[in-house]
């Protein structure tokens, strides 16, 4: 059988460091907002080339308290793409702002430029981009169409660690990069964590402040805030792991380009372009018998998962708030859309065999 992840695999290669890592924070005595996340907020922001990262609790924390930051009034509209993962859309809505779908492009599955003009009336006042499956979006015409219209724009990377578009990382467009580093992700912690880079000193020293209580100085509170923190044990262990990001990134383009070369042309595989560095936090395919495709792979020993099987307007959760938008170009890629085995442990042997399987269905 191959999994389709398997983090203790995947992980194994620093349990070592992690735990001389865990031992550390733990003889410290130290665990909330100390060395650890200050140092891990420190590489992180140099490895991203941003000025500033704030830890958050998780990637849905980034995502609130960067909207919480900008002060919009109740009902104003913020642009997200209509086949993103639910979080980006709870973020808006537990703003009590309103989300307005815009259709993807069809070939890099990421917000289209073109429709976003389409959507914008006087109540948009931010757009927030996901960088979908490890590939940044399109963000000189994104920022263009955003400086035009004053809008604010924060950038959803979860998937996009390391990713960059015309050689700038994602996180660095926007007012914000909101990370999430939950044990999937290339940039897996081992348990929740996030974090928003960016480059305003102003918006950086609010989210440290939104953050801790409303607080900057301990009992003194300026704002209503969060309980939004990156515990010291998990900056502690990203830190051990950013050291070998690069290296865990190579390997998974390595593995996609197996599958770009060797996967019959059936097999509708992801878009490639000099203009993106791809970091394959997914690597997906399209097929109209996605669901038969699945079973066959599954009988073969293969696992996979669908990213994602129901689009955020059908959500239970949504009717009566996105079910009254149309978005059949996101319907078509959550009906067709496949990702297949490519963690940090598997060999290229694994997706030689997987390819091998793939082509005779």
């Amino acid at each position: 059988m191959i999994d389709y992840e398997n983090l203790g695999r995947a992980n194994h290669v620093l349990f070592d460091e992690y735990r001389e890592a865990f031992n550390k924070v733990l003889e410290s005595g130290w665990y909330i907002l100390g060395n650890a996340v200050k140092q891990f907020e420190n590489e992180f922001a140099q490895y991203n080339q941003s000025r500033f990262c704030a830890g958050v609790a998780n990637g849905l924390d980034a995502l609130i308290l960067a909207l919480k930051t900008f002060q919009f009034e109740k009902d104003d509209e913020v642009l997200v793409p209509s086949n993103t993962y639910i979080a980006t859309i709870l973020s808006i809505l537990h703003n009590q702002l309103k989300p307005v779908l815009v259709e993807p492009d069809i070939r890099t599955y990421n917000i289209d430029p073109v429709k976003i003009q389409e959507k914008i009336t006087p109540r948009t006042k931010a757009i927030m981009v996901v960088h979908l499956y490890g590939k940044s979006c399109e963000m000189d015409t994104i920022m263009s169409i955003a400086n035009q219209y004053h809008l604010k724009v924060v950038e959803d990377c979860a998937q996009s660690h390391g990713a960059t578009y015309k050689n700038i990382r994602t996180g660095n467009f926007g007012h914000f990069g909101a990370f999430s580093f939950y044990p999937t992700k290339n940039l897996g912690a081992i348990g929740d964590a996030g974090a928003l880079t960016s480059n305003d000193p102003a918006l950086h020293e609010n989210i440290l402040t939104l953050r801790n209580y409303g607080s900057q100085k301990k009992y003194y509170n300026e704002q209503i805030g969060f309980n939004s923190r990156l515990d010291e044990l998990q900056a502690a262990l990203l830190s051990v792991k950013l050291k070998r990001l690069d290296v865990l990134t190579e390997h998974k383009r390595k593995l996609a380009k197996h599958y770009q070369q060797e996967l019959k042309d059936d097999f509708i595989k992801p878009h490639i372009h000099s203009d993106y560095y791809d970091v394959y936090h997914i690597y997906n395919i399209r097929h109209p018998k996605r669901d038969e495709l699945k079973e066959y792979l599954l009988r073969h020993g293969i696992k996979t998962e669908i990213h994602y099987p129901v689009a955020p307007n059908r959500q239970k959760a949504m009717i009566g708030i996105l079910d009254r938008q149309p978005t059949p170009i996101a319907q078509e890629i959550h009906d067709t859309t496949l990702s297949l085995p490519i963690s940090y442990f598997h060999s290229e042997a694994d997706i030689v065999s997987i390819i091998d399987i793939m082509n005779k269905f």
